[in-house]
């Protein structure tokens, strides 16, 4: 068996370094650490991901189709997060794991139906369909029908 000087054992480590893409300047005495520690960032990303799927967001994303449930739209990859999630009693703390107080809403028809609300404050909470006494006594059109017998 031949005998190795020295010399060519370096260079023969240099050489198994580069051809590798480890670092050529590493001494054959040093090893690569075995185990990296946890990145933190991926640790702190892994730890939002499983916070982030115990909201009621997401667990209504999984529960409904992503339709808006007023204009119909459908959404699906990066468009979801234009889907929101409306409470139907407007209260944000009544979250059932079944979903019964949700219903997924475009940022459109959800801006829409919060805006509803807030003209029939602005109004005196008049919503459509809420009789109310007439404001004027004046009706320019009484007579318009006696008129129209007298013409025939």
């Amino acid at each position: 068996m031949p005998v190795i000087s020295p010399d060519k054992v370096s260079a023969l480590t240099a050489a198994w370094a580069v051809h590798f893409k480890k670092d050529a300047h590493m001494s054959p005495k040093k090893t690569p650490t075995k185990a990296h520690p946890p990145n933190p960032v991926i640790t702190e990303a892994r730890r939002l991901r499983e916070r982030r799927e115990k909201t009621y967001r997401e667990r209504a994303l999984k529960i409904f189709p992503w339709i808006c449930a007023r204009c119909g739209r459908e959404f699906s990859g990066k468009k979801v997060q234009e889907l929101t999630i409306h409470h139907k009693d407007h209260n944000h703390d009544n979250n059932p794991s079944d979903g019964s107080n949700w219903e997924l809403l475009c940022i459109y028809c959800h801006e829409n139906e919060h805006s509803r609300d807030q003209v029939a404050e602005w109004y005196g909470g008049a919503t459509p369909g809420d009789e109310q006494a007439p404001s004027s006594r004046h009706r320019p059109f009484a007579a318009l029908e006696d008129l129209l017998k007298n013409k025939k």
